[in-house]
């Protein structure tokens, strides 16, 4: 029995000083939390017309430093940015943090406040190269911009990680662990995609909160850029940060159709996609005017040539063509065992001719490797593309 005793002692121990430890920090949480929101422009908690409860402030305190670290908010600095031609798209302006006084020189910094040329502020599409949906999205966002605004009006394409900064290598970091979870989750499936599952769904409201602070911290990279300028987001971080940094003229395009708190943006008009996601969001307690359901966001070119699109489509089956299937992989890398067992089971058909398949694996090499040892290992012949021209 005493040695029992001289066993269970210790344990029972340790397990109400680490009860009393949780408590003395679930007391505190809900002061802590209001002095670490204090002065925050984004009001998550009026948005969503709720308090955390102890253990939800305790959660964001936790998550908060996880996300940010020994980072100091800064909401004076503003970053002074150049504007290049883009490669890619004609009359296109790309972003970026000025780095020398031949930018000054060339006219290419974007002025704060705007000169006093009749020439409007620019449109800006703000994006994060954190998965390539986002700049997907932006550059489509982008096609119908340049096409529907004034001659003398730019669209500027502002991408927060080429802002050369502390606050992008902040993205950066968080842009990481993100991108390994996903890849981990899709590789091993089963309790590794559930567990993933879990982590990124479980954080409820403190979803919003935990961005919104983050956000916060993202000030410096948005200052740059007249006030009066409307900010079209395509990453609810960037929606986030102009709300924060006073931007009054915001949109946030909701890139996911799954309805939760953290794709939304406080004191901002956030658009959706579909009518399931509206609604849901409506349930959740959103404000009317502060969502919309606008539709899918697609170029304007491919929304233009729909109709004879649709009819080359209608030919090739008529006439028996190979079936063509684009398989793109997703912003964070992962998929990889899915879409290599496909090709395996599209094998039959890509050898007798009926399918065709074009696979688009972005940047990311490990994919591409990847690809390539499936189609070597089923015997499939195959082209290389990696350039747009």
């Amino acid at each position: 029995m005493a040695n029992y005793l001289s066993i269970l002692i210790p344990i029972v121990s340790v397990i109400v000083a680490i009860c009393l430890i949780i408590g003395f920090f679930l007391c505190l949480a809900p002061s802590w939390y209001e002095k670490k929101i204090r002065g925050n422009t984004l009001e998550a908690d009026e948005f969503m017309n709720l308090k955390p409860s102890r253990w939800e402030a305790l959660q964001f305190l936790l998550l908060n430093r996880f996300s940010v670290g020994k980072h100091k908010k800064d909401t004076t600095t503003a970053y002074e940015l150049a504007l290049d031609d883009s490669e890619h798209v004609t009359g296109l302006k790309i972003s970026r943090r000025s780095n020398s006084d031949d930018d000054q020189e060339r006219g290419k910094i974007m002025s704060v406040p705007p000169s006093m040329s009749s020439s409007p502020s620019p449109i800006v599409i703000g994006t994060i190269r954190m998965g390539f949906g986002h700049h997907r999205i932006a550059y489509a966002t982008c096609s119908w911009s340049m096409a529907e605004a004034s001659e003398n009006r730019e669209t500027v394409f502002h991408d927060l990680l080429n802002v050369k900064s502390e606050e992008a290598d902040l993205i950066r970091d968080m842009d990481k662990l993100y991108s390994m979870g996903s890849r981990f989750a899709s590789e091993f499936g089963g309790a590794a995609e559930k567990l993933w599952g879990v982590l990124t769904k479980a954080m409820g409201p403190n979803g919003l909160r935990v961005p919104c602070q983050t956000a916060e911290h993202l000030i410096p990279i948005l200052k740059g850029i007249p006030k009066d300028s409307p900010i079209i987001a395509t990453h609810c971080f960037v929606a986030m940060a102009a709300v924060a940094a006073g931007f009054t003229n915001v949109i946030n395009l909701v890139i996911d159709n799954h309805a939760q708190w953290f794709v939304l943006c406080p004191k901002c008009l956030n658009l959706v996609q579909g009518p399931s996601n509206y609604h849901s969001f409506l349930r959740m307690g959103v404000p009317p005017k502060l969502v919309a359901l606008a539709g899918h966001w697609i170029p304007k070119d491919l929304v233009d040539n729909i109709p004879e699109d649709c009819q080359r489509r209608i030919t090739r089956a008529v006439n028996h063509k190979p079936l063509r299937i684009l398989a793109p992989v997703g912003g964070a890398g992962a998929q990889k065992t899915y879409v290599c067992a496909f090709i395996k089971a599209l094998t039959p058909m890509l050898k007798d001719g009926t399918v065709q398949i074009l696979l688009n694996a972005g940047d990311h090499t490990h994919m591409i490797e990847a690809f390539e040892k499936t189609l070597a290992e089923c015997d499939l012949p195959f082209n290389r593309i990696d350039t747009i021209d």
